[in-house]
């Protein structure tokens, strides 16, 4: 397994070749000391048994599929447990050794990893080529997923990093405002229906900002399209605030039951195959599926 190492001024970045994976985010404090804001193991090798998808890319599809999808006339079934398809199925790109394109250590460090998926992995057509560019600009972690297929295919792409603000036992105290005016109805299985509802009103409404407390997120969110910033969240205990933008028209919000943490996971909505209303995941030959998400820190 190999590491590799990248800062500015504000912060350092380390990630591992297995799984794309962000081990490390130290956020630079005031006085010169350095505050990790994502969860993650010590040792690189604890991630071979990781069961959360800490930090890792994940695809081909990230989010749910209930058990395939059909494309083009042809029916392409899928690794499924009690009819869900999760994060790209039994051994998805969160659990593949990547590898090292590129590493700039410049104004705007960058360190790019690809992965070549071959046609029928885990069930999806086609050889798709996919590159994660991570890049560090001031106080802001851009994630660039890329993909270009030889055949017809469905991708969704994300990183699952868990962010923690502050070394607090519970993110009950988090203040957490969500730029999103709807979300994907889900079943107990949590697969969407295919009911795009209202979040005002909701338990689920945090269209004005106010703190997490009890409520307990594996949500998919619509991101409002006329906003720049989909999610803020703010640590009152450590000062640490984090806004997220995306060029993609969905989020899932989750925030585990075994530690204190929230993920950001920005793509399109879960099973999109299999809903026509849903946003198209569909990628063809000669077209490239881009995701650009940024994470940007401040502290007050």
């Amino acid at each position: 397994m190999k590491q590799i190492t990248i800062q500015n001024g504000n912060i350092i970045l380390m990630v591992l070749d297995y799984g794309a994976i962000i081990q490390k985010l130290m956020l630079k404090n005031e006085d010169g000391s350095y505050t990790n804001v994502v969860v993650g193991y010590d040792y690189p090798s604890q991630y071979l048994n990781d069961t959360y998808s800490l930090g890792a890319c994940i695809g081909r599809y990230a989010g749910r599929i209930s058990k395939g999808f059909s494309l083009d006339r042809e029916t392409y079934p899928l690794y499924n447990e009690n009819g869900v398809h999760l994060h790209g199925g039994k051994e998805g790109f969160g659990k593949k050794y990547w590898k090292f394109e590129e590493v700039n250590h410049g104004e705007n460090p960058y360190v790019r990893l690809s992965y070549e998926s071959p046609h029928l992995e885990e069930g999806y057509p086609g050889n798709l080529k996919t590159t994660v560019t991570y890049v560090l600009k001031g106080k802001a972690l851009r994630i660039i997923h890329e993909a270009v297929t030889d055949r017809t295919t469905v991708v969704n792409l994300t990183n699952h990093s868990y962010f923690r603000l502050d070394a607090e036992d519970s993110i009950k105290n988090y203040r957490l405002k969500l730029n999103c005016p709807r979300y994907l109805e889900t079943k107990a299985n949590l697969l969407p229906t295919g009911r795009v509802l209202a979040t005002k009103g909701s338990p689920f409404d945090f269209t004005t900002v106010k703190p997490i407390n009890g409520v307990r997120l594996d949500t998919p969110f619509v991101i409002d399209p006329a906003s720049t910033v989909a999610a803020e969240c703010h640590s009152p205990n450590s000062g640490i605030s984090i806004q997220v933008a995306t060029n993609q028209p969905s989020m899932v919000v989750y925030t585990p039951k075994d530690f204190p943490a929230i993920c950001f996971e920005t793509q399109n909505v879960p099973d999109a195959p299999n809903h026509e209303h849903f946003p198209s995941s569909v990628l063809r030959p000669r077209e490239k599926y881009r995701n650009i998400s940024e994470f940007r820190f401040s502290q007050n």
